[in-house]
C-alpha cells in the first residue's frame, strides 16, 4: 500500500495548498514506495483563490504524486448552484462564502446574476466564466476512500451505521453525533469539515480541518505502516 498524505479543507487557499504539496514532496525523500495525496474536500468558498485551486486539481502533474480529491459539502453546493442558482441561493450567504468563489472567476454578482436572476439564464451566464473541466471535476468527485485501516471522508460518519449503509449527506455534512460518539467502525475516520484550533486525535477519528482560510494553516496527515502522524 502507498504512503497516504491527507490534506484538510483548502477553501480557496491556493498558496497554502502549494506549500502543503511542497512539504509532501520534501518528505518523499525519506519515504520508500508509492505515495498518494488524498484531499478531503472543500476546495472552494471563503478563501480568495477557489478558481486557481480547481485549476490546479484539474490539470496533469509530473511530480509523481497521485491525487485523489474527495467531495466536500461546499464543492457539492457550488455544483448545485451552477446548475440551479435560484434553488441554491443560500450558497451566496456569508456562512458559505460563495461570493468569494464567484469573485475568483471574475464574476460580478450584481452584473451577472442579480440583474436577470432566473435559474436557466443565470446558469448559462455562470458557465461562460467557469471552465467546463471545473464543472466536470466537481460532478465526478468521490465521497470517500477506504484504505488500510482508515476511512478518508469529508465530514464523518453516522455512529452505529455500517459503512455500506451510510448516507452521502451525512458523509458530507455531519458533525454531531459523529464528533461526540465513537462510530465503532473497524477503521479510523480521517475527516475535515469541522474547524479546530489543532488537529484532533480522538477515539475512532482524526480531524484535520484547521481553518486554513482564517488561520493560514493547512494540515497534512501522513499515514503509512507506522500509523498516522502530522507532517
Amino acid at each position: 500500500m502507498p504512503t497516504i498524505y491527507a490534506i484538510g479543507d483548502v477553501h480557496g487557499c491556493f498558496r497554502e495548498m502549494l506549500e502543503a504539496e511542497a512539504r509532501i514532496r520534501d518528505d518523499l525523500g525519506q519515504t520508500a514506495g508509492e505515495a498518494l495525496i488524498v484531499y478531503l474536500g472543500d476546495y472552494v468558498d471563503r478563501g480568495p483563490d477557489s478558481a486557481l485551486v480547481l485549476d490546479h486539481l484539474t490539470r496533469s502533474h509530473d511530480d509523481g504524486l497521485t491525487r485523489i480529491t474527495l467531495c466536500g459539502n461546499h464543492d457539492d453546493t457550488f455544483l448545485q448552484f451552477i446548475r440551479d442558482p435560484v434553488e441554491r441561493i443560500y450558497w451566496l450567504g456569508s456562512n458559505f462564502g460563495g461570493e468569494a468563489t464567484l469573485a475568483s472567476y471574475g464574476i460580478d454578482l450584481g452584473d451577472i446574476l442579480l440583474s436577470d436572476f432566473e435559474s436557466a439564464k443565470s446558469s448559462a451566464k455562470l458557465r461562460r466564466f467557469i471552465p467546463a473541466r471545473h464543472i466536470m471535476f466537481l460532478a465526478g468527485l468521490p465521497i470517500f476512500l477506504a484504505a488500510r485501516d482508515y476511512l478518508f471522508v469529508h465530514a464523518g460518519v453516522r455512529p452505529g451505521i455500517p459503512l455500506e449503509a451510510q448516507d452521502d449527506e451525512d458523509l458530507l455534512w455531519i458533525r454531531d453525533p459523529f464528533l461526540t460518539i465513537e462510530s465503532k467502525l473497524p477503521v479510523v475516520v480521517v475527516h475535515g469539515h469541522t474547524p479546530c484550533s489543532e488537529p484532533e486525535f480522538a477515539a475512532g477519528r482524526i480531524g484535520i480541518d484547521t481553518g486554513c482560510f482564517f488561520t493560514g494553516r493547512l494540515t497534512v496527515l501522513k499515514v503509512d505502516s507506522e500509523g498516522a502522524r502530522l507532517l
